[in-house]
């Protein structure tokens, strides 16, 4: 069963399908922690002009 698994994970297209899923969920939890940090604060307004 090992070496089925192992031989399994060693396809080229399951390693690139396994890396996708991976990053992809990195860059999401990525962009819903930097979301989840400026919840109730205000819209910084520039008033320098």
């Amino acid at each position: 069963m090992k070496k089925k698994w192992q031989k399994f994970l060693s396809n080229g297209y399951v390693d690139f399908i396994l890396k996708t899923i991976f990053y992809f969920a990195v860059l999401f939890a990525l962009v819903y922690l930097y979301s989840y940090s400026g919840v109730n604060q205000p819209h910084f307004i520039y008033n320098e002009f």
